[in-house]
């Protein structure tokens, strides 16, 4: 279940109590406050509080323009000009605070953006709930053979099944492996009186990795954006970025004119090194450009032509079906 039934009524306590308030509040965000986004098949990701809006990052650049400015620079295009230049310290003066549902491979991958105050439910006071990630069809893929960190060919009939029953064996296994080293039931009551458990820090290290922890995860806008720019993007695995989507909603909520920043200048955008740049501007004045004198790599030619929508050889693509 994504939440227990102790955290749902906890969740229903919170929301029958009123509390007002001088602070400026994001209405959008309010109405999904402490309630869980689905993730995966037993994950989730909710809202437990959060500081400022788009306001707040308003407010803190003023103050280093000065007063003078207030009057030529409307919220909406200042945090546009805020996101294009790539200032961060008014996007920092708003925090958000999470409550994090995930599996515990995701949860490594995650832990390696050092920029956020996080708290992890402990296996060495509690047992963690029989609950593994298990893969959707579409989502159980192949190495790619053409990239390490990446996937091929999304796997079929009895390749799929037999992985599947091997994940879901493994993780069971492991887990009732888990139980019997505690002598312990996923309650906590003690399974045989006659002997002792192992220690609870000891016996999690037989887990396996598609077991889900929780955390709160307390960070601030700009270093928010900076996750989602990386675990939002299409070449992030599938697993965390489906986590960083359901967040993206919520910074739409919060702060809609620089989630709308962020998605023009961030993740809709591209940067391009000094070279390509040049690539770019010898074309547009009619010169035919190879890579072999281009000064970019193949591997670098081939992404600014993936960019341009021109092959390898620096012709245009045929447009989608429906695109001009």
């Amino acid at each position: 279940m994504p939440l227990t039934d102790a955290q749902r009524a906890e969740v229903q306590e919170t929301l029958a109590g009123r509390h007002e308030t001088r602070r400026p509040v994001s209405p959008a965000l309010e109405a999904m406050l402490y309630e869980p986004l689905p993730v995966l098949d037993h994950g989730f990701v909710r809202v437990v509080d959060y500081m400022g809006d788009d306001g707040a990052v308003v407010q803190a650049a003023r103050v280093s323009y000065g007063r003078g400015t207030r009057a030529a620079n409307e919220d909406r295009g200042l945090i546009r000009y805020l996101m294009r230049h790539r200032h961060s310290t008014p996007f920092e003066m708003c925090e958000i605070k999470y409550h994090v549902k995930l599996p515990i491979f995701v949860a490594r991958q995650w832990i390696r953006h050092r920029m956020a105050n996080v708290n992890e439910y402990s296996a060495r006071y509690s047992i963690l709930d029989r609950e593994f990630y298990l893969p959707a069809p579409e989502a159980l893929a192949a190495q790619s053979v053409v990239n390490r960190q990446g996937r091929g060919d999304v796997l079929s009939g009895d390749e799929a099944a037999r992985v599947m029953d091997m994940l879901r064996e493994d993780a069971t296994r492991n887990y009732d492996h888990y139980l019997d080293m505690l002598n312990e039931d996923e309650e906590g009551q003690v399974l045989d009186p006659g002997r002792r458990g192992l220690a609870r820090e000891l016996a999690r290290m037989n887990l396996t990795l598609n077991a889900y922890t929780q955390w709160y995860w307390k960070t601030d806008l700009h270093n928010l954006l900076g996750f989602l720019a990386l675990r939002a993007d299409a070449h992030a695995q599938y697993e965390i970025r489906v986590y960083a989507d359901a967040m993206l909603r919520t910074v739409q909520a919060w702060v809609p004119h620089t989630y709308e920043a962020f998605r023009d200048y961030r993740m809709g955008a591209v940067t391009l090194s000094a070279q390509m740049l040049a690539v770019v501007r010898r074309m547009t004045c009619g010169e035919a450009v190879e890579q072999r004198g281009s000064g970019l790599s193949k591997r670098e030619w081939r992404e600014l032509m993936d960019v341009l929508g021109r092959d390898e050889a620096g012709g245009k693509l045929e447009p989608p079906a429906g695109v001009a």
